[in-house]
């Protein structure tokens, strides 16, 4: 309420016209903007030959969530969200992934949501996913957020009653932080890996729930003709990346510039290996709500003097 959320802080729009975007277009449904991004299967599968043979288990999520990562590390404004036609900066990264877990012959989706710093190196972002994967991955896992939601449909009516008083609490930032934490939809980017089961990529719509701003909808590797340097005509393999994002956000030039870096990132991966030298934020971080409240803020503080004295 009054610009203030657990999950961010209200931004001061100095762009007239991005500031009235929001109440010309008020769902995320009306400002969903479609785009794929080919990025080359060869470079990143020879480069995830490497980092095996150093004894790192690398994988293309990896790749994709830590460019993404880095790229929030120097364009901030990917990482906002619009609740209540206003536009917020996000005081965390956070990544929802889609993942299927089998249990017997029925196979059964979950998804985990990994915390991000944007000092994180792909190695970071690898161990991040890995640690939720596995404790996930077992057919009798059963995270917090598959009981919650197990719980919400075990009472009938209780469903849409609760989805109700949720998006309203959500709606003047009042939703309390553990369901924020435990929602996959109060997320930075949701990514959902298609080529796992064998599907092209799909441009999957972003969710009126929660603040999801970007999607990504990994597909299966393509082959493509295309004009060698030397002028003649080859095959190159593709990864294509179905991206949705809500255009209300930022501006056109601002994503312009956040996806070249994303693609860069892509093209040379080797540049995720170590953290960056800066970090950009559209609001300090000590300005912002801290991801874990303001218990865990204090703690921080407390030993951070200790260390300095």
């Amino acid at each position: 309420m009054f610009g203030r959320r657990p999950d961010g802080r209200r931004l001061k729009q100095p762009d007239p016209i991005l500031a009235l975007t929001p109440y010309l277009m008020p769902q995320r449904v009306d400002a969903q903007v479609h785009s794929v991004i080919r990025v080359n299967c060869d470079t990143l599968t020879q480069y995830i030959r490497q980092q095996r043979e150093k004894g790192f288990d690398l994988s293309y999520m990896d790749l994709i969530a830590a460019a993404y990562v880095r790229t929030i590390s120097q364009n901030p404004a990917l990482n906002r969200f619009v609740m209540n036609k206003q536009v917020y900066a996000r005081n965390a990264i956070h990544i929802s992934l889609a993942m299927i877990r089998e249990q017997g012959e029925e196979i059964m989706e979950t998804t985990i949501k990994p915390r991000f710093s944007p000092y994180d190196t792909v190695y970071d972002v690898h161990n991040k996913f890995r640690e939720e994967i596995d404790k996930n991955r077992e057919p009798e896992a059963a995270n917090n957020t598959d009981r919650l939601a197990g719980f919400v449909m075990s009472l009938p009516g209780l469903a849409t009653a609760l989805v109700w008083l949720v998006r309203l609490l959500d709606r003047y930032g009042l939703l309390p932080r553990i369901v924020i934490r435990l929602s996959p939809f109060h997320t930075g980017l949701f990514i959902a890996n298609m080529a796992s089961i064998g599907m092209p990529h799909v441009n999957h719509h972003i969710y009126n729930f929660g603040t999801t701003s970007l999607f990504i909808g990994m597909g299966s590797v393509e082959r493509n003709v295309a004009v060698k340097r030397d002028g003649t005509a080859g095959h190159e393999r593709m990864i294509p990346l179905g991206l949705v994002s809500d255009e209300r956000i930022t501006s056109g030039a601002d994503y312009g510039r956040a996806m070249t870096a994303f693609r860069s990132f892509m093209n040379n991966p080797a540049s995720l290996e170590t953290p960056p030298e800066t970090v950009k934020y559209d609001i300090p971080p000590e300005k912002m709500p801290h991801p874990d409240g303001r218990r865990q803020r204090r703690k921080e503080n407390r030993q951070r003097s200790a260390s300095e004295t």
